[in-house]
């Protein structure tokens, strides 16, 4: 996948909404790094937009969680930290396990249909090798299961989560080890028995699912994290 080459990108749509589809993109992929500046003024130039759709972007996806906003002060990436790791790590088992369960009692046909479109690109990534397209399929993967679940309180926290998400499996991946390949394709195995729970209504192998889904996340954390100098705990 070449940057920004994804879905919402390539199905036409004006401006301003191909901009927000590419900063999100590249947010969640680590093209633009957490705490870095966004310029107004590049992005107007590269998009063709004025300044005040930039900032109407801006804002729309600082209520997102993208980026932060203060007063007087430039937009930026929403940071990451060793807190921001561990209360990931401690409130995303309640969030994923409460999204599945939900969709698993809604889900149609048609839902399980696009689940499986998107598991299936997920797949011939991680076959592939291609590192963003990896991480941006997870995303949706996990975010159309929040969309089907279709819940008020539990989607604003789960779109929140997902960012994190993405950029801890951009940081923490190593393209090199072929245990990495391993345990990226158990993932995707993981992804597709989380689908069929969904389609059996099974809510209770749904918690069961994901929650292994989440520790295997967590491992490969624990397991890269000492090199880059974060001291951090398999009991997060």
């Amino acid at each position: 996948m070449a940057v920004d080459q994804v879905p919402e990108l390539n199905a036409g749509g004006d401006r301003k909404a191909v901009l927000s589809s590419s900063l999100r993109h590249r947010i969640l992929t680590m093209q633009i790094a957490p705490g870095s500046v966004l310029d107004e003024v590049a992005l107007s130039e590269e998009f063709g937009l004025s300044r005040p759709p930039v900032r109407e972007t801006m804002r729309q996806l600082a209520g997102e969680g993208f980026i932060e906003l203060e007063a007087n002060r430039p937009a930026r990436v929403t940071s990451m930290s060793y807190q921001s790791l561990r209360d990931f790590f401690l409130v995303a088992p309640m969030i994923y396990v409460a999204t599945t369960k939900l969709a698993a009692e809604v889900a149609t046909k048609a839902d399980i249909d696009g689940l499986r479109e998107i598991q299936n690109n997920f797949r011939d990534a991680v076959q592939n090798g291609n590192i963003d397209g990896r991480v941006f399929y997870n995303d949706q993967f996990h975010l159309r299961i929040g969309e089907v679940a279709n819940n008020a309180y539990l989607l604003p926290s789960l779109r929140r989560l997902l960012i994190d998400h993405a950029r801890i499996g951009k940081i923490f991946y190593r393209p090199s080890t072929a245990r990495m390949q391993e345990e990226l394709e158990e993932a995707s195995r993981q992804h597709d028995d989380i689908i069929d729970a969904i389609a059996a209504h099974d809510g209770e192998r749904c918690d069961v699912l994901v929650r292994a889904h989440l520790d295997l996340s967590r491992k490969n954390m624990a397991m890269y994290a000492a090199p880059e100098g974060m001291q951090i705990s398999t009991g997060i």
